[in-house]
């Protein structure tokens, strides 16, 4: 692929992730949102694996400053730089599921609404398991792990439609915008 070429899709690319980023900072339901897919995009569709891993980072990173710093300025003393460790462990483990799932592999919406429906699962478990550990509202027990998970049901179902949504954005964007890349799969080193 020629090195225009390339740019432009990098360009694009990079483009698509950091307008589903910025679409958190609009109203929406509770955890209905791009996480989940911008993970699993990003892991798909960069040639490179550390731009797969910089990009959609650096987007939630950002969206997590404006959306601290901006909506929720109220619950922090001055300017917060900080980041909840479990949701980036459950999103990095996302892009990881990107690549075995999906990068590398053709282009089909069924792979990608399968690993958009585990990467959802995988990030719901892991986070929730963070609310309940050292909990004081959750007992420490099963039960209490029990209860955490129940309570975070709502917020599944949005997480999943929100991923959903916003996989088929991201994925059928980028083919509609670069018709000849095959996006799972990668394009040619961009």
């Amino acid at each position: 692929m020629p090195k225009t070429d390339r740019n432009t899709t990098l360009i694009l690319l990079t483009g698509l992730i950091l307008l589903a980023a910025a679409s958190r900072l609009l109203p929406h339901w509770p955890n209905f949102g791009p996480l989940g897919a911008m993970a699993l995009f990003g892991a798909a569709a960069f040639g490179r694996k550390w731009m797969a891993w910089l990009v959609p980072f650096a987007a939630l990173y950002l969206s997590d400053l404006a959306l601290n710093n901006l909506f929720y300025a109220e619950y922090y003393e001055g300017f917060y730089w900080g980041f909840s460790t479990w949701v980036y462990l459950g999103f990095a483990l996302t892009v990881l599921l990107g690549f075995g799932l999906l990068r590398g592999k053709r282009f089909s919406w069924l792979r990608i609404g399968g690993a958009t429906g585990a990467g959802t699962l995988l990030f719901f478990l892991l986070t929730n398991f963070g609310v309940w550990l050292g909990s004081a509202f959750y007992p420490q027990t099963g039960a209490g792990l029990l209860a955490a998970y129940a309570a975070g049901l709502p917020f599944l179902l949005n997480s999943a439609a929100g991923n959903l949504l916003f996989a088929g954005l991201l994925f059928g964007g980028a083919r509609y915008l670069i018709p000849r890349s095959t996006l799972v799969g990668a394009p040619e080193r961009a």
